[in-house]
């Protein structure tokens, strides 16, 4: 049903098959949690909480909890595996990925919505490459784990 470069499966050395579909759920997952946090079309979580007049009532504090619980790990997995420099030049990467657009004239960063747009996507691939930068550390070196051991 699905589409077969997102079913692709390869082969290890180990003979071990990988399905490629957790690429696009994971980074269908981080966009999804940079988006909804925060759009420039209002439709997100924060304009959501700010306009409620009791924070308290109904599946308010259930959300709040989910989205803290969501960004928690985001974050832990972002300086996991790619530690203060790496998410720091996974920023500088995507900003100058942004800056490239604006100079080939394909979005106008001195217009609201499209820097909005821009800065939430640009968060979602944060999320995204922060939780396989290990899976794409193991593809590049061979190396599965990026984590010190005892021995360092």
């Amino acid at each position: 049903m699905l589409p077969a470069f997102l079913t692709k499966t390869s082969t290890t050395k180990l003979g071990k098959k990988e399905n490629h579909l957790q690429w696009w759920v994971t980074f269908i997952l981080s966009l999804a949690l940079a988006i909804g946090t925060w759009n420039p079309t209002g439709s997100h979580f924060i304009n959501y909480i700010s306009h409620s007049e009791n924070i308290l009532s109904g599946f308010k504090p259930f959300g709040i909890l989910l989205m803290l619980a969501l960004w928690l790990l985001a974050i832990k997995s972002i300086f996991q595996s790619l530690k203060l420099y790496g998410a720091i030049l996974t920023v500088i990467i995507i900003a100058a990925f942004i800056w490239g657009l604006q100079e080939y004239g394909i979005i106008d960063i001195n217009q609201f919505q499209q820097v909005g747009w821009a800065a939430t996507i640009g968060v979602g691939v944060l999320i995204w490459f922060g939780l396989n930068a290990s899976i794409i550390w193991k593809k590049l070196t061979g190396v599965y784990t990026t984590d010190l051991t005892e021995e360092e």
